[in-house]
């Protein structure tokens, strides 16, 4: 399940991808915008800021942007630096996997190989999903809304 975290950081992205090109947005506007706590928004950023995903400008008129174009950013990469692993159990994961405790061997273990299937399946949607694709989808819903 996605964490609410995890959707913090997919909304803050939409922020600054709506403003991408102009001024960086300070942390306060990102916040208010995406309708997220500031403070929990801060610890979401930094995290976000250490894989280039964002990064920030200091200063006066500093604030957060974009650290790649939308196409760079997938959905699965952000859900990993937040939440971590796709894959619902430690045993189908790719980048972190763990045998169960519970488990005598997972090579012939019935209940991995589906995890493995759902884990396949959750990262390939993700990966092809961008933020460009989300930042296209709300403009379209955005003029289908004004136009009813």
């Amino acid at each position: 399940m996605l964490s609410q975290k995890a959707k913090y950081a997919l909304k803050a992205l939409f922020v600054l991808g709506e403003h991408q090109g102009k001024d960086p947005v300070m942390i306060a506007d990102i916040a208010e915008k995406a309708n997220v706590p500031r403070k929990f928004l801060e610890q979401i950023l930094l995290e976000m800021k250490r894989r280039g995903i964002v990064h920030s400008v200091r200063g006066k008129f500093g604030g957060y942007a974009l650290g790649r174009k939308p196409d760079d950013i997938a959905f699965a990469e952000v859900i990993r630096v937040i939440d971590g692993p796709l894959a619902l159990s430690p045993c189908a994961s790719r980048t972190a996997f763990r045998k169960c405790d519970d488990c005598d061997d997972e090579t012939v273990c019935a209940i991995r190989t589906v995890l493995l299937s759902v884990r396949d399946a959750t990262a390939e949607i993700l990966e092809q999903h961008t933020l460009a694709h989300a930042l296209a989808d709300r403009k379209s819903a955005k003029r289908r809304k004004r136009a009813d």
